[in-house]
């Protein structure tokens, strides 16, 4: 069974930077990592995806050039950078697993959009940007 644990989220000024880090126990194999984002009163939403065996990684248009996901197996961790961070950027960000990831093929990019799908979730960090 997989368990993720985010940590990392802040409170920072329009521009800055803040770095999560979700710390993974279990055996992910063959999983898509990805993270979320939920505002108040909004759908949660994906913000990166990252595809390990590949290598392969997709983004949000919104956070194109500004995050950046990555997975480091040594630590166990699946870290999003987030740079020049907007006030809509601000929320509460899950990390999520889903298993069985080269199934989805060509449609990893999908999975952006298909929140449903993950299995596994973190209980969530806020992130605050002040304009």
């Amino acid at each position: 069974q997989v368990q993720l644990v985010e940590s990392g989220g802040g409170s920072v000024q329009a521009g800055g930077s803040l770095k999560l880090s979700c710390t993974v126990s279990g055996d992910t194999f063959d999983y898509c990592m990805g993270w979320f984002r939920q505002a108040p009163g909004k759908e949660r939403e994906g913000v990166a995806i990252s595809y390990a065996q590949l290598n392969t990684k997709y983004y949000a248009d919104s956070v194109k050039g500004r995050f950046t996901i990555s997975q480091d197996n040594a630590r166990n961790t699946v870290d999003l950078q987030m740079n020049l961070l907007q006030p809509e950027d601000a929320g509460m960000y899950y990390c999520a697993a889903v298993s069985r990831c080269a199934s989805y093929s060509y449609r990893r990019n999908e999975l952006l959009r298909r929140v449903a799908d993950f299995e596994a979730w973190g209980q969530g960090t806020q992130v605050t940007v002040s304009s």
